[in-house]
């Protein structure tokens, strides 16, 4: 296995990328640590100071109402369930005003698949914010939700897009990515868009000139050869001219949803991202998931090819719902970078730094 990784870690100083063979052998057979090693000498390669970054921003859960249902997901409510909201725009503008006073940047928004909610409701509240908050990058909405936009509001992909951009949407998040491979997706969740819609309206944002992000949920019901089929069609849509800045996968939490199961191991998680780092050379950032990993092992995965920690999430309501609530405040990632032997720093959603500590 060692002349595996050997060979791999020689063909990508040669410009050659894996192949999906090479990196399927690397998931399932090569040690942890030899995996985490060559992570790193690509985080270094890419990243040749030691700088991790992180951003200030809040997770606004417009509305937990969706019609999606998918399995995984402990969030979501029907429409009159006991529990379901959907936040008025003056409790928006109040979280926002609280994340700006905090010297918060970023605003990732996202929510259920309202059956009621078209366009004019998303053009509306995202001039407002923008009006509000000219220093707040909205950085909102997946794939999924825009997909179910244009459908109940009568539009192309290409329309949808282009009036939410006007209204004020600067990037789109990679949330609803699950894994890439319909199998999976019409297990965990048979009612959201396949994998082929979710890279259109990747397609569609590149093309418009958006910066996006790609994540990955896995720990669920995929297979290894789904996780590395994953990671492959990320780095073929990034080749045909996508605007993929980060990466970020993370773990399912089974507690409190219908598809159950148990949760993958840190060593697991550790290993897909290092796996994520090699295979995804095109892709600049790797993000370390503590929301759902926790401080320490996001603190491990620096060495492992992660070099950003993500946001300081001021609010998350959805991965809570599945029992796993880990907070962390701007000092407390600060300490945990310092304390790893790296220099932190605060970015912005397009990665500019705005402060070192």
């Amino acid at each position: 296995m060692h002349s595996l990784l050997q060979k791999c870690a020689e063909r990508l100083e040669s410009g050659i990328p894996l192949d999906r063979q090479d990196a399927l052998r690397i998931l399932e057979e090569a040690d942890l640590l030899a995996v985490g090693k060559l992570a790193d000498r690509i985080r270094r390669r890419l990243h040749p100071g030691k700088i991790v970054t992180f951003v200030v921003d809040r997770n606004v859960n417009y509305t937990n109402i969706c019609v999606s249902r998918c399995r995984f997901c402990a969030f979501y409510r029907d429409e009159g369930a006991a529990g379901a909201f959907l936040l008025s725009r003056e409790e928006i503008y109040r979280k926002v005003e609280e994340l700006a006073a905090q010297g918060g940047t970023q605003l990732l928004m996202q929510g259920g698949l309202h059956p009621r909610l078209g366009i004019e409701f998303f053009e509306e509240l995202f001039r407002g914010i923008s009006e509000r908050f000219p220093g707040i990058r909205n950085h909102s909405l997946s794939p999924a939700e825009i997909s179910h936009i244009a459908g109940i509001s009568g539009l192309t992909l290409a329309e949808t897009i282009r009036r939410l951009k006007e209204a004020g949407l600067g990037s789109i998040p990679g949330g609803g990515a699950e894994i890439l491979v319909d199998r999976v997706r019409s297990e965990i969740s048979p009612d959201k868009i396949g994998w082929e819609e979710w890279a259109a309206v990747m397609r569609e944002a590149a093309r418009q000139g958006l910066p996006t992000t790609a994540t990955m949920m896995f720990g669920s019901r995929e297979r290894p050869e789904d996780i590395v089929e994953h990671l492959f069609r990320i780095r073929e849509l990034q080749q045909q001219g996508g605007t993929f800045t980060a990466f970020i996968p993370w773990t399912y939490q089974p507690g409190n949803t219908e598809l159950g199961g148990v949760a993958a191991t840190g060593a697991e998680y550790l290993k897909v991202l290092a796996l994520s780092r090699i295979v995804l050379d095109t892709i600049p950032n790797i993000q370390a998931s503590w929301v759902t990993q926790g401080a320490k092992l996001a603190q491990v995965a620096l060495f492992f090819g992660a070099n950003d920690l993500g946001g300081t999430m001021l609010e998350e309501n959805v991965v809570a719902a599945a029992g796993c609530s880990f907070r962390i405040t701007r000092e407390e990632l600060v300490a945990l970078i310092r304390s790893a032997g790296f220099a932190p720093a605060q970015r912005t959603t397009g990665y500019e730094i705005v402060q070192f500590y």
